[in-house]
This record gives structure tokens, C-alpha cells and sequence, in this order.
């Protein structure tokens, strides 16, 4: 099949897409730190994570780069915007989850001062965390950035999203329909990893998640 056709059925097989895009490395990750909306630079690994990655979702030609405006993030999409020419639209609806006392802290120290809401928060439910954001609450300011700026694509556009690994978590779960409470079943994302979501017939589909080489087809989707 050639000619219109087949590109009708190309851009209605594939639709848009959203590529969700963590920062790269900071000292403060390496320390096992909950950084929070603290603004922390990314370190010289950091820095040639961001490079790496950038040559690959290069190749797929995105359309539109938006960011958080914390310089973790918004440095990492300078690497993309570099190579593509695309200007980078920030926004602090992308910033990762305000955690109150938690930010600073250690993994380690996080149990030990706050055990009971950090085990609360892992069952799923609703904690403040630090006297912070709910999820829903940081799902409720990023999802609809991505999805104004999704709307501006054309019908088989990319927008790439660089944001932060609880806010991508939050957001994937918000639109691909999850119930609020199995969004932790959403495994974290490495430094500089990304997710892809698709649109499909029922709305958004996970297609990728954690990525860090670009996205395959996929043959015989249920089989």
C-alpha cells in the first residue's frame, strides 16, 4: 500500500506521542537526596547523560520541547534543544513534587524521621509528604501542560517533556487512567531514561517506559 492511503494509515496507526524525559544525574541523586522543587545542577556525569540521550530522541524528530523550569531539567532539554533547533518552552507546572522537611533529606533519613507517612504514601494513600503535595495535586498541574501543548502537534507530532521522575510517574498515571492509589506501581525512571506514550483508540497507551534506546515497533500487539 502506497500513495495517500498509506499515509492516512500510517498517522492514524501512530497519532501523536508524548516522550517523558527525566533529568540527568545531580549530586543530590547520587546522595539518595529527595530534591523536591530545590534547585539542583546536574553534575559533569549528568551533563554527558543529557548529550547521550539528546543524539537519540534526535532521530525522532520531535516537534515541540517543553520543560521544567528547575536547571536539572531545564538544562537536560538545552542539550535536545541544541540539536534539533526547537526552542524550549519552560514551565513550572513541570516541577517535581514539593515535599516540604522531606527535601534534603536522605533516603535513610526520610524512614527514620518520617517512617509511618513515608510507609503511608507507599500503600497508596494520600500523604503530604514533608507537609508537601498530594500526587493528584502535582498530577493536577502537569498533566494539563502536556496536554495544551500536545494539542498544538501535528496529527503524528512528538512533544518531548523533560521533567522530573515523580512528576512524570504522576502525570503517565493521570493519562493513561489509573487509579491514583497504583500509580507507585509505575516503576521509577533512571537518570536521563524516558517513557513513551502513544495515542491510541481508548486514549492514552503506555508504550514505552524507563527507555533508554529508542522505541521499536511493536508486532502482534496482544499476541
Amino acid at each position: 500500500m502506497s500513495g495517500p492511503v498509506a499515509e492516512a494509515a500510517r498517522k492514524q496507526g501512530r497519532g501523536r506521542r508524548i516522550i517523558l524525559w527525566r533529568h540527568g544525574q545531580t549530586a543530590w541523586n547520587v546522595e539518595r537526596r529527595f530534591q523536591g522543587t530545590t534547585d539542583i545542577e546536574l553534575t559533569e556525569t549528568g551533563v554527558a547523560q543529557a548529550r547521550r540521550a539528546a543524539r537519540l530522541l534526535a532521530g525522532l524528530r520531535p516537534d515541540a520541547i517543553i520543560a521544567s523550569d528547575l536547571r536539572r531539567a531545564a538544562d537536560t532539554a538545552g542539550e535536545l534543544a541544541a540539536l534539533t533547533g526547537l526552542d524550549v518552552t519552560l514551565d513550572e507546572g513541570l516541577r517535581e513534587t514539593y515535599a516540604g522537611v522531606w527535601q534534603g533529606l536522605t533516603h535513610e533519613e526520610i524512614i527514620a524521621r518520617h517512617g509511618e507517612e513515608y510507609a503511608a504514601w507507599k500503600r497508596g494513600e494520600p500523604v503530604r509528604r514533608g507537609g508537601g503535595e498530594l500526587e493528584t495535586e502535582v498530577a493536577d498541574r502537569a498533566a494539563p501542560v502536556v496536554l495544551r501543548h500536545v494539542e498544538k502537534l501535528p496529527e503524528d507530532g512528538t512533544l518531548v517533556v523533560v521533567s522530573h521522575g515523580g512528576t512524570i510517574r504522576t502525570t503517565i498515571g493521570r493519562l493513561i487512567g489509573l487509579d491514583p492509589r497504583n500509580w507507585e506501581s509505575l516503576g521509577g525512571l533512571t537518570n536521563c531514561c524516558w517513557s513513551v506514550l502513544g495515542q491510541g483508540a481508548r486514549g492514552w497507551r503506555l508504550l514505552e517506559h524507563n527507555a533508554g534506546t529508542l522505541p521499536e515497533p511493536v508486532l502482534g500487539d496482544d499476541d
